[in-house]
């Protein structure tokens, strides 16, 4: 078996992606572009992509090709249907970032909401040293308990987010992007009642037709002032222009871990934000934890050893 990994850079230095060479040749690309892809596999039996696109046309011209491994939950960048037509195996790995999506949601909720990054700047600037007092109360932040929490998105991490944001003692409501996801001890509410009346709003839902550009400038205007709002589902789902200009307009906060195009580009509206304190983004590391990244490993590796075996 020759095995082509086309991404490694994606998955970090830190793990042994030495580990496939059981299963037989093993060449590793740290990058891979869409134009370099077809050299790179066309004597392939089993490739790894992250974000790789595998699409129609590579399917078809690498009729070797036996399986694809998403070394992600999210199966958008190979042609699932082409590769059906073309008898390629597509095994992706569901659930190994769960617990390292849900507390990267709360680190962005409690950063933006404690005002970390200004009074971290006010130490370390000497404002708080000059000042001669012992505390800064100047920004001052609520607590989670007693506020209300809306999730749209009640998947696995959806559902993980609600039970901690209850924990804190936060009252939380949710939307069904699909509305079928509907049996659930939490109340189900329309999205208008989700922004209207929640402090907090975490988004873990999929793109697709029903939730692309969902949050835009028809209803971004719901949102109440001083409250948060979490992008860690896919970027797409938030109109990222519309978002800028209502960040420009009114008080609140938004934390992005996703974007539309990834990385971050120059054109992009929120780079041009007045108020750049209401905003938080990060580089898609959502589900990077070290654990998380072994997990998806573990995964790959028993998807090929399943296929093997098969």
């Amino acid at each position: 078996m020759k095995i082509v990994l086309l991404d490694a850079q994606t998955l970090g230095a830190d793990l042994d992606l030495q580990i496939f060479k059981k299963f037989g040749d093993l060449c590793i690309y740290q990058t891979t572009t869409y134009n370099e892809t077809y050299e790179r596999i066309k004597d392939a039996d089993i490739v790894i992509t992250n974000k790789v696109v595998i699409d129609e046309n590579l399917l078809e011209l690498t009729p070797k090709l036996k399986l694809i491994c998403i070394a992600a939950t999210g199966m958008n960048n190979v042609d699932l249907e082409a590769a059906r037509t073309n008898s390629v195996v597509v095994k992706n790995v569901a659930g190994y970032s769960t617990k390292s999506v849900v507390q990267h949601t709360f680190s962005m909720a409690l950063y933006l909401l404690e005002k970390m990054a200004y009074y971290d700047k006010s130490v370390k600037s000497g404002a708080w040293t000059e000042s001669g007092l012992f505390t800064d109360v100047s920004q001052p932040f609520y607590e989670i308990s007693g506020k209300k929490w809306g999730i749209i998105g009640l998947g696995t991490i959806g559902q993980e987010v609600a039970n901690i944001a209850t924990a804190f003692g936060a009252e939380v409501s949710y939307y069904s992007t699909s509305g079928k996801n509907l049996k659930h001890a939490y109340p189900h509410k329309s999205l208008e009642f989700i922004l209207r009346d929640s402090d907090i709003i975490s988004i873990h839902a999929p793109l697709n037709d029903d939730t692309y550009e969902l949050i835009n400038e028809m209803n971004l205007s719901y949102i109440k002032e001083d409250a948060i709002l979490l992008n860690l589902g896919r970027g797409g789902i938030i109109d990222e222009t519309d978002l800028s200009y209502e960040l420009d307009r009114k008080r609140f906060y938004a934390g992005l871990d996703v974007l539309e195009k990834e990385p971050l580009q120059s054109t992009n509206r929120l780079t041009q934000i007045k108020h750049k304190e209401r905003l938080l983004i990060t580089p898609h590391i959502a589900w990077t934890s070290i654990e998380a990244r072994k997990k998806l490993l573990e995964g790959i590796v028993e998807n090929i050893k399943i296929f093997m075996e098969s």
